[in-house]
């Protein structure tokens, strides 16, 4: 397990359009959220520590807004080859263990990844309605232990962005397992 860093895109940085399919084999688009405002493309995994212990934060957040306000899509893109707990069949085991209220996305070439950006599991990048990247950052300040918090982040972007205001400037990176990309 290497600990990571996400270097965010600049803000402004229109979000790269995605055709992935989903644990159930549907083909999922990026347009497919075009009637919510804030659209959140958060990159997961299976096996990552750092995701594990969000996981219920994920879900509970996920559930937090109707689906028309704030969309959310969960993708990961680790080498299934490598590490098969990360594969379409354990993701829909997954997804279903924790009800995911949002579809959970293969991107089995890793060129998503790429073109968002992603360097780390979790790593959560945050558009507006004009689909500009609006807070790439961690989802709160204590990825260990949600009594011990004292930021949300990636609640409080969203909640600006659908104030009609921008996230705060000062955005702390993820942190957590980096992608494991295919030799």
């Amino acid at each position: 397990m290497a600990l990571l860093e996400t270097r965010a895109p600049a803000p402004g940085t229109p979000a790269p359009d995605f055709a992935l399919p989903d644990t159930q084999g549907t083909l999922v688009r990026r347009d497919d959220f075009a009637q919510a405002p804030v659209l959140v493309v958060m990159f997961i995994c299976n096996h990552c520590p750092y995701v594990q212990a969000v996981l219920d934060r994920l879900v509970a957040l996920g559930r937090t807004w109707p689906a028309d306000q704030v969309a959310f899509v969960a993708i990961s893109a680790n080498d299934a080859e490598r590490y098969p707990q990360d594969g379409p069949d354990a993701m829909a085991e997954l997804a279903s263990q924790y009800d995911f209220p949002f579809p959970y996305l293969y991107d089995q070439t890793q060129e998503v990844a790429r073109a968002y950006g992603a360097v780390c599991t979790p790593d959560f990048f945050v558009y507006d309605q004009q689909r500009t990247l609006a807070y790439c950052g961690r989802l709160d300040d204590n990825w260990k232990d949600p009594a011990a918090r004292t930021r949300r982040d990636l609640h409080d972007a969203i909640l600006a962005l659908l104030d009609g205001e921008r996230p705060v400037e000062e955005q702390h990176p993820s942190m957590g397992c980096s992608i494991k990309w295919k030799i």
